[in-house]
């Protein structure tokens, strides 16, 4: 059932991301002139250039990315002792890394840098990373693969590395590896990712009945000054599409079961 579910999602994303949206419009666009439909022709058109202006002026995506980097503290206050250090996939790029034969990271990077931190913080932490593949057509590249080079490289112990590589999405990521560490009651765990990603996140572990402390980073959001005008329509876009994306993953998370609330703030709450 996962699959198909991956699948689906995959590919509706695809055909709806903001991004590839207004292709397809322009596309339209372009059919209806050459199909004498000047009038449906010109709808279309202004409501791609009406997106668009808005879009190239105003931090459209920071808006829906505010309430979800929200949602949970940055720099939260934590235990003296921690048993293990979850780092979901995604700041990997398993391509690149394989084509030029080393690291690369993309903007999400600070998962890496916080969980890094943390395991000299707490060094007789376990330091647990889980993601496999994302993509539909090779799912031989494995971002854990990425980041046991990295950790390596950054002289973490390995007998204190965990890494969990079939994962395809966050649900799976929850599952395999909890499936994999066998986590102990009472037992206390940490878990890193972005901040806009952190409530879905925090969800589905406490769906799968695996209280995490949430600890956040790589913010994208301009917290005091999200009313103001930016000229800057490809940032602007991607933080849009970014945002769409995160608030639709919620929604059919919740509709699905995956989350047992649209806003999950911790285990202790309805989430």
């Amino acid at each position: 059932m996962e699959t198909v579910f991956f699948w689906v999602s995959k590919v509706a994303w695809y055909l709806i991301a903001p991004d590839n949206a207004m292709v397809l419009l322009v596309l339209a666009t372009w059919i209806l002139l050459m199909r004498g439909a000047v009038r449906w022709a010109k709808r279309v058109l202004s409501f791609v250039v009406a997106a668009l202006l808005v879009l190239a002026f105003l931090p459209v995506g920071e808006w829906l990315l505010y309430p979800l980097e929200a949602q949970f503290p940055a720099n939260p206050p934590l235990p003296e002792k921690v048993d293990g250090i979850i780092v979901l996939g995604g700041p990997e790029d398993a391509v690149l890394s394989l084509v030029w034969e080393q690291v690369e990271v993309d903007e999400a990077a600070e998962r890496f840098l916080a969980s890094i931190a943390l395991s000299r913080r707490y060094p007789q932490a376990k330091i647990v990373f889980t993601s496999g593949s994302g993509s539909l057509g090779n799912q031989r590249l494995k971002g854990a693969d990425v980041a046991r080079k990295l950790y390596e490289e950054q002289g973490l112990d390995p007998s204190r590395l965990v890494f969990e590589s079939e994962s395809r999405n966050t649900v799976e990521n929850v599952s395999l590896s909890k499936a994999l560490l066998k986590p102990a009651p009472g037992a206390t765990w940490v878990v890193v990712t972005s901040a806009f990603h952190m409530p879905r996140s925090i969800g589905i572990f406490c769906k799968a009945s695996w209280p995490v402390i949430a600890y956040p980073v790589d913010h994208r959001t301009f917290k005091g000054n999200l009313i103001r005008t930016d000229i800057g329509l490809i940032g602007n876009l991607n933080d849009f599409s970014l945002g769409f994306k995160e608030w639709l993953g919620l929604t059919v998370s919740f509709i699905t079961g995956r989350i047992s609330g649209l806003f999950p703030a911790g285990c202790d709450a309805k989430s």
